[in-house]
């Protein structure tokens, strides 16, 4: 006889009655009435925000290292570009002082944003000018977090990165009262120079050249070239793209683009996971970058740390020279490519239950995707289709691949930048043209171009709204917002990781790491001088080299995990992974080796400092 167990008070037994609550709670908690509800709540909050509440304004400075020209002319240099010094402000005549902002009674807008300031220095027995770049910005306080906020809880919650950015876009847009979200936000942003050369790269020179390389069968006959003579199985394909992560240490998109498609074909042969691959060409672009520092990051940074009274900051070869001076105290650069080291050779301590899961899942099942991803690379660029009578040869991918690494580092020897769109574009018209040479039909061959650009269009939309996303941010001053709420009444042994943990969460928050630096340096490097001098440190050079190092290594961290970052969305669409996969798997080694660094710079300035 089977026991009836007593039936629950409306004819229902208990055990019912729980799964009735259980699913009624699932349905209220689902996720997407959850990011429905996020959304709803940010909307009407932005709209709010951009009404009512009263911007603060905050003031930057930026040394500029000013010299004639061919012309005659006082020029500056940005990221390679020579600019015209133009109007010039003297100290005591300037505009734009922390007593003229507090004149500003509530909703007054400054009457200058930007201007040039000129004062004069003594360096040693001699009068020299100075020249600063100052600027005021405007945030809304805790609110200016508002749409990264947004963006990143959306990712969390509904894995759908383009609905998700957009939001953020859309609540960013109402803060700033741009109500006019096609023309004055959309279109802004996508007509500039910047946006056209996303495009031209990561869409039709990155997605034309792999197109190519499926129809050949250039990329899979390269798989098999390295296996047959270097990689024996899942450790040795992933000591390849660590090593490749090393050789191309000019970070940033050229490292994870380079890395990625080299490296794919390989891997997924040898059943890596995609979120093994991915983390490691994200995990070698930047953080190498920051060790290996000969590239354009210095030349960048160092008219940022420019500090008044500063004699080793003094000059442009001084701050140089401080720079590499404090490539020792990137612990979390090193760290990290220690990590992903140890991560080839399977001996990685600290990967949590998520990345093991898939680690396994790929070795025993060769699934190289969790069931429910949605890969950034099409399926169109996941297999071969050679045509009939076409015979793949691997030179159709090293003389390509070759000429592409070789203009790349060429110009970076040459002009101190590597001209990335003149190496993809000249590896495409060869890889065209061998194909063609070797009896590839015309027809086959576009047929191949055209399955390229499909397959990493989507990637493409989802790297030019993290790139809005990322100009929303800074107008809304978040960056800005964070900074300010730091003091100089912090313990000098607690300043490396304020510093730290601000770059983090205002990279993580932006996408960018050089945005970052554009904010947290010129506030940072002098309030760590102020805190050396007011608390007497033995060594405030050392201190300083430390902080510099905190903000370097904490702006890498953020910018290599945040889901709207675009070397993250390039790493995930380059080895195939699902975006949100690659975020969260590469979330706890990545911050073991953020805590590691974060360690050892409060002992470096305790014992040392």
């Amino acid at each position: 006889m089977v026991e009836q167990k007593p039936d629950g008070p409306h004819g229902d037994t208990d055990e019912t009655m729980t799964q009735v609550k259980a699913t009624s709670l699932w349905r209220l908690f689902h996720p997407s009435r959850a990011a429905l509800g996020v959304t709803v709540g940010a909307l009407v909050a932005a709209v709010m925000v951009g009404l009512y509440v009263t911007p603060s304004w905050s003031i930057q400075r930026t040394a500029l290292d000013v010299y004639s020209n061919k012309m005659g002319e006082l020029v500056y240099t940005v990221r390679g570009n020579e600019t015209q010094l133009g109007e010039v402000t003297s100290a005591g005549e300037a505009w734009l002082t922390v007593d003229y902002l507090g004149t500003l009674g509530p909703g007054d807008k400054p009457a200058v944003v930007q201007e040039v300031v000129a004062g004069e220095r003594a360096v040693g027995d001699e009068i020299v000018v100075v020249y600063e770049r100052v600027t005021v910005a405007k945030h809304w306080g805790l609110w200016s977090l508002l749409p990264a906020a947004v963006a990143i809880a959306l990712c969390l919650l509904t894995k759908e990165p383009l609905t998700s950015l957009f939001g953020g876009i859309v609540v960013g847009a109402l803060m700033l009262q741009q109500y006019d979200l096609t023309g004055g936000v959309l279109i802004e942003s996508l007509a500039t120079k910047n946006a056209a050369g996303v495009l031209l790269l990561y869409l039709w020179l990155l997605g034309g050249l792999m197109g190519i390389w499926s129809r050949t069968g250039a990329a899979q006959a390269f798989a098999e070239w390295m296996t047959k003579h270097f990689v024996r199985g899942p450790r040795s394909a992933k000591l390849v793209a660590w090593g490749l992560g090393v050789i191309f240490f000019q970070g940033g998109t050229v490292s994870t683009v380079l890395v990625g498609t080299t490296v794919k074909p390989i891997a997924d042969q040898q059943r890596v996971s995609h979120e093994e691959l991915s983390y490691i060409v994200d995990s070698t672009a930047s953080p190498i970058a920051s060790v290996i520092a000969f590239n354009a990051w210095p030349a960048y940074v160092q008219a940022l740390i420019y500090v008044p009274g500063v004699a080793f900051l003094a000059t442009e070869s001084d701050r140089l020279k401080f720079f590499f001076m404090s490539v020792p105290f990137s612990f979390y650069g090193i760290f990290a490519v220690i990590g992903t080291l140890l991560l080839a050779c399977d001996k990685a301590p600290l990967l949590g239950s998520r990345f093991r899961a898939a680690i396994r899942r790929a070795r025993e099942t060769g699934e190289l995707d969790a069931p429910d991803a949605s890969p950034l690379s099409a399926k169109e660029l996941q297999a071969s289709h050679v045509p009939v009578g076409y015979a793949p040869r691997v030179s159709e991918f090293f003389l390509p691949l070759g000429v592409l690494i070789g203009i790349a580092v060429g110009t970076f020897v040459l002009t101190g930048s590597p001209n990335v769109h003149w190496a993809f574009g000249v590896a495409l018209m060869l890889s065209a043209l061998i194909a063609l040479w070797r009896g590839m039909k015309l027809v086959d061959l576009v047929e191949g171009l055209g399955e390229g650009l499909k397959g990493v269009v989507v990637a493409s939309v989802i790297l030019m709204l993290a790139i809005t996303l990322g100009s929303i941010s800074k107008q809304t001053g978040g960056g800005l917002y964070l900074v300010d709420m730091l003091g100089d009444s912090l313990p000098y042994w607690a300043l490396p990781v304020t510093l730290q943990v601000l770059t983090m969460v205002i990279a993580f928050s932006t996408g960018t790491s050089w945005g970052t630096y554009a904010v947290a340096f010129p506030l940072g490097m002098p309030l760590a001088w102020a805190i050396a001098q007011s608390q007497g440190l033995d060594n405030p050079m050392l201190f300083m080299m430390v902080c510099f190092a905190t903000i370097l290594n904490g702006s890498v961290y953020g910018d290599q995990c945040s889901p709207i970052s675009d070397t993250t969305v390039l790493s995930a669409m380059t080895t195939g992974s699902d975006l949100m996969d690659h975020v969260k798997t590469q979330l706890i080694p990545a911050t073991a080796a953020a805590v590691l660094a974060g360690v050892g710079w409060t002992l470096t300035v305790v014992l040392f400092a």
